[in-house]
């Protein structure tokens, strides 16, 4: 089973798939963690480049390809193998964050951007999405906090110096699409306190692992 986190920046993902997978190992799940970009070595040189604040210059197009080829490598060197396995892939970003992202918040044209989708999961799509979601300016300002305290890399923050409209087109496209796969994703208040979203998170994980199937969302 393939388990994606998306959100802004500040979400609180890291910190929720570290209990999610801490939960799925007490039922007896191998657990795989990943994340986008940057889940193999490959990934992780890429990862440099499109995180680098450095970089602000980098035309929406190749951010797009490079996206897309940290995501052919990812899926085909660890994550079809791992689920071929048998195992049970959480990801911290995935092909929905290249839709938001780049399709509705830079502005490339979707079809262009689902092709290039198609060919990097070469058939493999989520079986359950986690949207933390919270209003920009306040996932900005833990995002910040984090960045000052020196628990997130100040060497990755091309994002987070992006405008508040930016992201607020970043959380329009997540919703947007949490509206158009209801059956795929789960809409998790990521405002509220950091123990009761994992409750929230937590109460769908043990659906799936009682019945094998991922949980029908409840929705807000």
């Amino acid at each position: 089973m393939l388990i994606t986190l998306e959100g802004i920046e500040g979400s609180g993902k890291t910190t929720q798939i570290a209990h999610m997978a801490g939960y799925l190992r007490e039922w007896g799940r191998d657990v795989v963690l990943t994340r986008e970009p940057g889940g193999t070595l490959l990934g992780r040189q890429i990862r440099a480049v499109l995180l680098d604040p450095e970089n602000s210059g980098m035309h929406p197009v190749t951010e797009l390809l490079l996206y897309a080829a940290d995501r052919a490598q990812h899926v085909r060197e660890l994550i079809a193998p791992m689920l071929a396995a048998g195992k049970t892939v959480i990801c911290d970003r995935f092909c929905d964050a290249t839709t938001v992202y780049q399709g509705f918040a830079r502005g490339l044209e979707m079809p262009l951007i689902r092709q290039l989708n198609e060919v990097a999961l070469g058939g493999l799509l989520p079986d359950v999405t986690f949207l933390l979601d919270l209003p920009p300016k306040e996932g900005l300002r833990r995002a910040w906090a984090q960045i000052s305290s020196g628990s997130r890399p100040a060497a990755e923050t091309r994002f987070e110096s992006e405008t508040l409209v930016f992201h607020e087109k970043v959380r329009a496209g997540y919703l947007s699409l949490a509206r158009a796969f209801p059956d795929r994703f789960v809409v998790v208040d990521a405002s509220a306190d950091p123990e009761a979203v994992k409750k929230r998170i937590l109460s769908h994980l043990e659906k799936i692992v009682h019945t094998g199937n991922p949980p029908v969302p409840a929705g807000h």
